[in-house]
């Protein structure tokens, strides 16, 4: 079976398993990206005001653009500790002597409960273990580690070619509630064998989040410690991509691609979610405004709800438009509802159109539906993704602690 996620590209180890976070003895809740050599890094964070101690120490350890390892816990967020930098610096001091490697060359991430302590005594006896346990084989492993509420694994590889070279990309992802990105989403663990550096891998990666990841909502929330951080081995043996041109516009197509469909996975795993909506926006005077109003739609709790009852209610979608950010007409708006069961139009130059409401709902109900929004205004486009707004949401959330 061919490999799919973080060690897929030449040059990467992976390990996941249980070491004691998580009461749940049957999930794994500590992963481990090992490279055989420091890399080049590059990560993108959350915006959030609050954010987790390990962003703290990762941006420090990033400041060389050097890595040589992610290292990952789940069931605690290590957030809103007065000794959570502390222990974050320690945890990458036990990996950095079980794994033989400088201290200052570990990223860093946690994901869980916010608020809480972390204990560092099962990751101590663990850590052995884990690093022993890292093997070209050990991604999935690693990619259910990371896992809070999530239902899938979410892996995923892409391959390019860069000044005639074969170039390969891995990931892996987590993620399922507490999503509205700003710069970064959720936790995700990027690997590639390209010859790149630091600062062309840092700039394909603000752009591949930028259509992708941050075009992501399950719920409005931007969580404390959203991450998106790559690691380059440079074993591919490309020329080196250290400037803008064709060969960095080829790896970060490559790396986009593979973030979008990251980010199509999260989006139809959000907590309780029944459908993947997604909200294509075309016409726009610009990026901006395509981006601002795809986001609007996906975000709004109406639609949400709607597109939960297999309800074509368009009003509630010409409303999210209109509270989007920017300076915009919407006397031209057209939209329409489409599935594998068919499109429909329901509105043209903001107004309603006659459509059957049974047709409707037969479109909506399929677990995959799109809003497409033609704003008339110009040539730019944009595309955001989310899911339905569930009763299971609520039960999710109301007790997310116990």
């Amino acid at each position: 079976m061919a490999i799919t996620g973080v060690c897929t590209p030449k040059g990467f180890r992976a390990a996941g398993l249980h070491c004691g976070i998580r009461k749940n003895q049957t999930k794994k809740d500590l992963a481990l990206v090992l490279a055989d050599a420091p890399c080049a890094a590059a990560a993108v964070y959350t915006q959030n005001k609050v954010y987790g101690a390990p962003i703290t120490v990762t941006r420090a350890h990033l400041a060389n653009g050097v890595a040589q390892a992610m290292l990952c816990n789940s069931g605690n967020a290590n957030t809103c500790n007065a000794d959570g930098v502390e222990k974050a610096e320690t945890l990458c001091d036990m990996l950095a002597r079980a794994a033989g490697i400088d201290a200052g060359d570990v990223i860093i991430a946690s994901t869980g409960v916010i608020g809480q302590p972390l204990t560092l005594d099962p990751i101590q006896a663990a850590m052995p273990s884990l690093v022993a346990a890292a093997s070209a084989q050990g991604g999935e492993d690693a990619a259910q580690a990371i896992m809070t509420t999530d239902r899938a694994i979410k892996q995923a590889s892409a391959v390019c070619t860069v000044d005639g070279v074969p170039v390969t990309l891995g990931a892996m992802a987590k993620g399922s509630g507490m999503i509205a990105p700003n710069m970064a989403t959720l936790l995700c663990f990027i690997t590639t064998d390209a010859a790149i550096t630091p600062p062309m891998l840092q700039k394909a990666l603000t752009e591949a989040v930028a259509d992708t990841f941050n075009m992501l909502i399950v719920d409005g929330d931007t969580s404390t410690n959203d991450m998106v951080s790559a690691l380059a081995s440079g074993l591919a043996g490309n020329p080196v991509i250290d400037r803008d041109g064709p060969a960095l516009a080829a790896f970060t197509q490559a790396m986009r691609g593979m973030a979008e469909g990251l980010t199509r996975a999260m989006a139809k795993d959000g907590e309780g979610a029944t459908k993947l909506v997604t909200c294509h926006v075309t016409g726009a005077p610009d990026a901006a405004i395509a981006r601002a109003v795809a986001r609007a739609v996906i975000a709004s709790p109406l639609c949400k709800t709607a597109m939960f009852g297999a309800d074509a209610n368009w009003g509630r979608v010409l409303c999210a438009i209109g509270y989007a950010p920017g300076d915009f007409s919407v006397q031209h708006v057209a939209v329409d509802i489409a599935s594998a069961a068919g499109r429909v139009a329901v509105c043209r130059s903001g107004r309603g159109v006659p459509f059957s409401e049974e047709e409707a709902k037969t479109i909506l109900n399929p677990d995959e539906v799109t809003w497409h929004i033609d704003l008339g205004l110009g040539v730019a486009a944009a595309t955001a993704w989310g899911c339905d707004l569930s009763y299971e949401y609520v039960r999710i959330n109301g007790d997310y602690r116990s």
